[in-house]
């Protein structure tokens, strides 16, 4: 099986064309590529495959076999290979998700993509819809006991389930610890990617994320969206809001008046190979 390595941020994916390569079982493929000891190492396995619905379509497993709806950073680097490796021509693409079709705008320079800008749509603010089991309609800024400790939440789904919790300081934080119990909290019926905020100004964040099935990431594209909605719905930030996160910087805009979504930053191919299995 021929596969192409690639990252967003440090969000790094296995990316196999399944107009070229049939996978029977991804879920255990995505378990055995993704161990960074005995596979090729990555956060999960993405297929570009063909639609019915928009020029291509996403499908992701997590590192733990799980499915994924949502990727901001992989949905970039699907952009990327579909453009570099000659599978389109146009710099505007749409890409089907388990997440609804999304619009991609793509930055090339010498007949390669060096960013994208990703309409990550319109913003899940319903408790019942994100899931999270509340009596309340949304939660925002609500009470979570967490090891026994109070945090305040806000839940917020861009096609995925997160819930953004704001913190004093993301570098002494130890995510590895908590990260699971937030994961795995009761109220969150398909367990939930959790981002840790640390408000560096009114334009500017640094972001923490735990994702389900995963553990903790460089980055989460769809976290940083969820992280900006919070804070502008917590009156902590501006709508355009620098993103920092372990593997790099992304550009995320809450136009209110749409009520939608923009997410901008890189991608790179890492490698190619092939895969015996």
């Amino acid at each position: 099986m021929k596969f192409t390595k690639m990252e967003g941020c440090g969000n790094d994916y296995i990316y196999v064309n399944g107009f070229e390569n049939k996978i029977d079982n991804p879920g255990e493929l995505a378990v055995k590529i993704s161990d960074r000891h005995f596979g090729i190492g990555s956060d999960g396995l993405i297929l570009i495959n063909p639609s019915d619905k928009a020029d291509f379509r996403m499908d992701m497993y997590n590192a733990d076999g799980s499915v994924g709806e949502m990727c901001g950073n992989g949905i970039r680097c699907v952009a990327k290979y579909v453009y570099d490796f000659g599978m389109t021509n146009k710099e505007e693409i749409t890409v089907e998700t388990l997440a609804g079709t999304k619009t991609l705008h793509l930055t090339v320079e010498d007949g390669k993509v060096r960013s994208v800008r990703v309409n990550m749509g319109t913003p899940v603010l319903t408790a019942g819809e994100i899931p999270v089991l509340s009596k309340k309609e949304r939660m925002i800024d609500e009470p979570i006991t967490v090891l026994g400790q109070s945090y305040h939440i806000t839940c917020v789904s861009m096609g995925n389930p997160h819930a953004v919790t704001f913190i004093d300081d993301t570098d002494s934080l130890k995510i590895e610890q908590i990260g699971p119990h937030f994961e795995h909290h009761p109220i969150f019926p398909n367990r939930v990617n959790t981002e840790f905020i640390q408000v560096v100004d009114a334009d500017t964040i640094k972001m923490r994320v735990w994702e389900r099935g995963s553990g903790e990431t460089f980055a989460c594209g769809t976290g940083a969206c969820a992280s900006v909605v919070a804070c502008v719905l917590n009156g902590k930030t501006n709508n355009r809001v620098t993103v920092h996160l372990l593997g790099g910087d992304l550009l995320v805009e809450y136009d209110t008046k749409e009520n939608c979504v923009y997410m901008t930053g890189p991608a790179r191919i890492v490698f190619n190979g092939e895969y015996d299995g």
